[in-house]
C-alpha cells in the first residue's frame, strides 16, 4: 500500500483542489495516491468499519482525469426514443421525483494486486470501494419521458459517455453501454447527490450513473449522453476491457475473445477494516470488525476465524441488507496471552455465495474476493 500523504502534498502533485467540493475544500489526509496521472486515490482499510464512506475520504478512478468543472453541463437522451430530452442537473432536480440508494462502489480491479500470477493494471489493493447515499432520478423515469417504444423495451442497449475526453486522438473514448433491462431496473440511477450534498468534481459532478451491485466501470462520470441503440457499445472499453472469463481459467492463461464477457456484477466479499494488519493490541478484549458485501443478494452472515479457518465464530452485522449495499460486521473476542493473532473473514450471500478462501484469476484481475486476513501483535 502507498505511503499516506499528506494534504498539501497530494493537491500540489495532483492539482485536485476543485476535486472534492463545491467550496473547494482540501482531499482528506488518509486518501492514498495510486500509481501516477490521472486522477487514482484510495480509501485506507481502516475506513472500513462503517455504514457510510464519508465523500472527501471516498476513492476515486479516473481514465483521463476530471474535465472542467460545469454543473449546467447538460445532458442529451436520444437514439431510440420518440424525443430527444436535453437537461442539466437542476432541472432533473426540479422535474423528476428524487429517489435515493445506498449502495457501494467498487472498481472492478479492486484487489488486483493480490491475484497471481501478477497481471497489468493499477494495483489496487482493498482501497477501491466504498459505500454512498446517491440521490438521483431513475433511468427508467427519464426513458419514459423520452419516450422508448414497446419494441425496443427489450434486447437494446444504452450507451453512455462521460465529458472526460481522451488526452490525444489516438485514444479510444470511455464509452460505455448496458443492457435496457438493467437502465429500466429501479436502483439504477442518473445522480446529482452524493451522501447528501452535490455531487463533487472528483465522484462526477453534475452527473454520473448509479448501477448498484455492479462494477464501478458502469458508473460512468460527468454524464453527457445516454443513447438507446439495438447493439452493444463497441470499442476498446466494451469490446477489450472490463471483461471477464465465461468459464475458470487457469493462472496465468490466455482467453480468447469469445470467451470474455462484460464484468457486471461484483461477487461476495468481506473485507476487516479493524484492527490494522501488522498493529499493536493490548491483552484483553479484541475486536475484529469490517465490511461485507455482494452484488447478487443481500449478506446473510459473515463468520470469523482467529484459528486459521480450523472453526469459525458468526459475526455480528450491523446494517440494513441489500444486494450491491455492505453491512458492518463486528466479532469480539479475548486474548490475554501476548503473541501474534490472526483474523479470517468470509461472507455468504442470501443465494448461498460464499466467499472463496482463493479468489478466480482471470487476465485482468478483476474481482478479487479472497478471504481476508489480518494479524496484529498482543501485548
Amino acid at each position: 500500500m502507498h505511503r499516506m500523504i499528506g494534504r498539501r502534498k497530494l493537491l500540489e502533485a495532483a492539482g485536485l483542489a476543485l476535486a472534492f467540493s463545491p467550496s473547494r475544500r482540501a482531499l482528506a489526509d488518509e486518501l492514498l495516491r495510486q500509481g501516477r496521472d490521472p486522477q487514482n486515490l484510495a480509501t485506507p482499510t481502516a475506513l472500513f468499519d462503517r455504514l457510510i464512506t464519508p465523500t472527501p475520504s471516498f476513492f476515486v478512478r479516473s481514465h483521463f482525469g476530471p474535465p472542467a468543472l460545469d454543473r449546467e453541463r447538460p445532458l442529451r437522451v436520444d437514439g431510440l426514443v420518440a424525443t430527444a430530452l436535453t437537461l442539466d442537473a437542476a432541472e432533473l432536480e426540479r422535474s423528476f421525483p428524487p429517489v435515493t440508494v445506498t449502495a457501494v462502489l467498487q472498481c472492478a480491479g479492486n484487489g488486483r494486486a493480490f491475484h497471481e500470477p501478477r497481471v497489468p493494471g493499477l494495483q489496487w489493493t482493498h482501497g477501491a470501494m466504498g459505500q454512498a447515499t446517491f440521490t438521483g432520478v431513475r433511468l427508467r423515469d427519464l426513458l419514459r419521458r423520452a419516450g422508448v417504444a414497446a419494441e425496443n423495451l427489450a434486447h437494446t442497449h444504452v450507451h453512455v459517455l462521460g465529458a472526460d475526453g481522451p488526452p490525444k486522438p489516438s485514444t479510444p473514448a470511455f464509452l460505455r453501454s448496458i443492457p435496457i433491462e438493467r437502465a429500466l431496473d429501479p436502483t439504477t440511477l442518473v445522480a446529482y447527490k452524493m451522501n447528501g450534498e452535490a455531487l463533487t468534481l472528483a465522484h462526477g459532478a453534475p452527473l454520473r450513473l448509479v448501477v448498484p451491485g455492479w462494477a464501478g466501470d458502469h458508473w460512468v462520470k460527468w454524464l453527457t449522453k445516454l443513447s438507446v441503440q439495438k447493439a452493444e457499445a463497441t470499442g476498446f472499453y466494451m469490446a477489450t476491457a472490463y471483461r471477464m472469463p465465461t468459464e475458470k481459467v487457469t493462472p496465468g492463461a490466455a482467453v480468447p475473445p469469445e470467451k470474455m464477457r462484460p464484468a457486471t456484477t461484483f461477487p461476495v466479499k468481506s473485507i476487516i477494516g479493524s484492527p490494522a494488519d501488522g498493529g499493536r493490541a493490548p491483552a484483553g478484549p479484541q475486536r475484529v470488525a469490517g465490511v461485507a458485501f455482494s452484488g447478487d443478494a443481500p449478506i446473510a452472515k459473515v463468520e470469523v476465524s482467529i484459528d486459521d479457518g480450523k472453526t469459525w465464530r458468526a459475526a455480528k452485522l450491523e446494517g440494513e441488507p441489500g444486494a450491491g449495499r455492505w453491512v458492518v460486521f463486528e466479532h469480539r473476542f479475548d486474548r490475554t496471552e501476548p503473541g501474534r493473532v490472526r483474523a479470517l473473514a468470509r461472507a455468504t450471500d442470501r443465494k448461498g455465495n460464499t466467499q472463496p478462501e482463493r479468489a478466480a484469476w482471470n487476465p485482468s484481475g478483476y474481482h478479487w474476493n479472497a478471504w481476508h486476513a489480518v494479524s496484529w501483535e498482543v501485548a
